[in-house]
């Protein structure tokens, strides 16, 4: 009996295999290759992919959540993805609700995300025609996938499913994990034959996040290895394994938030701000570099990592996404022997000089904080970065940056940090979280600021009977765009000569009511603008859904900046270089 002869009365037509049965089979081997969580977007001619799914769904066999913008879908996905480590799956029907999936899959590929993109589509005798939403499909998302296939109308599915699932989870030689597309064509009839329905409900199974904060212990360096002033920057995803290497070789650690490797006794807070004073004028200047992960916030880091006379390795034990091969300076290093013999060992007054110095930036950037009881947003950041448990979503722009200024280092993780650091866009941020709190099961808060979270405001709906994830949304809302301020525009806009256009351009100033948009998503919402406040309002328990929204003022944040920075200065200026 042929797979097609089991499946229903609907199992053939003039092409083939029958459109529902072909979805099934795609549907086994979507589940065979690992994949549990699937995000539906309504259509028309996805709806075999959307019965066949349904039908996994009572069974116990797969976690579906149902979205109506294809865009949120594609971020939800990529949350599960994050949350599960495992393939997570967006359908879509044909037309322009393939093209809304283009900026999950550029952060997916670019953040080597196993995310499957699975594109209903016309047959083939329907394609240039001028059919009813039909376009050109397959390939649409170009570089940005490791694998893209059509599926002709009428034929097996499961052959493709399983080349595209192996290229998702990074099974293809030097190739990292990153999206596919399944472009699968369907002609009617489109739903389950007569006398069809669903299999009675089984039990319905858990489906456990498979990132969870850890520690790990390596042996000290071997005392044969040279005494170098080498530091280690830990970017996005480095993971605990750079904070061991630190400890291991004695070294100071600086950690971006979202490497999961900002604790541990060699961490190091404001970083950013002391690399000046470990320069290459200074009497223990900075000699070696190693690097896990990829930096992406701060310029003194990416200047430090150009320098020319001081040398870099990048620890990469697998491929990676975020860059072509050739087009970085450092030495890319395989093993932890080789980045242990790169590296040295750290001499003890090089560690003591970093952590004092860091204490005492620590200690100044929280003195300024403190000297008003006004959020801002380095305040805010802070506070998060305090507070979070589970499960740490920190949005791009500032929000990310102000962690990373302000957010002092703990003895050991707390939570487990994501951010959609791939491109770095703002697209998509609350999906994201959403798919987060969805896959990994546990008490979840995002940090964004508010262009951030308009951006996204359609993440907030969630249809009647959906999963309500345990999601804590802190908004920052300065009204517009608070990080041109800080970087070249915030001059030229003090400078006078342009007058409202930067405020215009970039500010993008708005008086949105996030108050009024929650209540219309169903949202639990309140409003702080105090850091007790907010304290006291991130000391409450996780429940369901709902939006801190933290009232602050941008047009003070420069000069804020500067004074965290004079602060610091100070404070350092008093700690000896030995």
């Amino acid at each position: 009996m042929s797979p097609a002869d089991s499946l229903g009365s609907d199992s053939r037509s003039a092409g083939g295999l029958g459109s529902v049965a072909a979805a099934r089979l795609a549907v086994a081997a979507l589940l065979d290759a690992g994949v549990r969580h699937v995000v539906v977007a309504p259509g028309s001619r996805s709806a075999p992919m959307a019965y066949a799914l349904a039908e996994a769904d009572a069974a116990g066999r797969v976690e579906l959540l149902v979205r109506v913008d294809e865009r949120s879908a594609g971020f939800t996905a990529l949350g599960l993805a994050l949350a599960t480590g495992a393939p997570a799956a967006v359908l879509t029907t044909s037309g322009t609700a393939v093209g809304n999936l283009l900026p999950a899959v550029m952060e997916a590929n670019h953040a080597a995300v196993p995310l499957v993109v699975i594109s209903a589509d016309r047959p083939e005798e329907l394609r240039g025609t001028g059919a009813n939403q039909t376009t050109i499909q397959l390939d649409l998302f170009g570089e940005h996938v490791r694998f893209a296939v059509d599926v002709p109308a009428g034929s097996d599915p499961r052959r493709a499913v399983e080349t595209a699932l192996s290229a998702a989870s990074g099974a293809f030689e030097d190739t990292p994990p990153g999206p596919v597309q399944l472009n699968l064509a369907f002609r009617d009839p489109l739903v389950p034959a007569p006398g069809e329905g669903l299999p009675d409900a089984a039990g319905r199974r858990v489906y456990r996040a498979a990132r969870t904060p850890l520690t790990l212990d390596f042996p000290a360096a071997s005392a044969g290895l040279p005494e170098r002033r080498t530091v280690v920057l830990a970017g996005h995803d480095a993971g605990p394994v750079a904070e061991a290497f630190a400890r291991a070789h004695g070294l100071p650690l600086l950690a971006e938030p979202s490497s999961n490797a900002r604790f541990g006794p060699n961490a190091v807070g404001p970083y950013r701000l002391l690399l000046e004073r470990f320069g290459a004028d200074s009497p223990q200047p900075i000699v070696r570099v190693v690097l896990f992960g990829r930096p992406t916030l701060s310029r003194p880091v990416s200047e430090l990592l150009s320098r020319a006379d001081v040398p870099s390795a990048l620890y990469q034990p697998v491929p990676v996404a975020w860059y072509e091969p050739g087009r970085r300076t450092e030495l890319p290093l395989e093993n932890l022997a080789q980045l242990g013999d790169f590296a040295g060992r750290g001499p003890s007054a090089w560690l003591d000089s970093w952590l004092l110095a860091g204490a005492a930036a620590q200690h100044a950037v929280d003195r300024v904080l403190a000297g008003s009881d006004a959020a801002t947003g380095p305040s805010v950041g802070a506070l998060v970065w305090e507070h979070a448990r589970g499960q740490l979503v920190l949005g791009s722009s500032n929000g990310i940056r102000d962690v990373d200024l302000a957010g002092s280092p703990t003895p050991g993780p707390h939570a487990t940090v994501f951010a959609n650091r791939g491109l770095a866009g703002i697209d998509g941020t609350i999906s994201t979280a959403t798919g987060i709190a969805v896959g990994g099961r546990q008490q979840t808060t995002v940090l964004l600021g508010d262009v951030t979270f308009l951006h996204d405001a359609g993440g907030l709906l969630l249809g009647a009977g959906e999963a309500d994830p345990e999601l804590r949304i802190v908004v920052l809302n300065d009204a517009g765009g608070a990080i041109f301020g800080l970087l070249e525009h915030g001059a030229v806009e003090a400078a006078g000569r342009y007058g409202n256009a930067v405020e215009r351009l970039f500010g993008t100033p708005h008086t949105v009511n996030i108050a009024a948009l929650a209540a219309a998503y169903g949202v639990a919402h309140r409003s702080v603008s105090t850091t007790a406040e907010l304290a006291e309002a991130l000391s409450a328990p996780v429940a369901g859904r709902s939006i801190i929204e933290v009232h602050t003022d941008r047009h003070g944040l420069r000069e804020l900046h500067g004074r965290i920075r004079a602060a610091v200065g100070a404070a350092v200026a008093g700690v000896p270089q030995t």
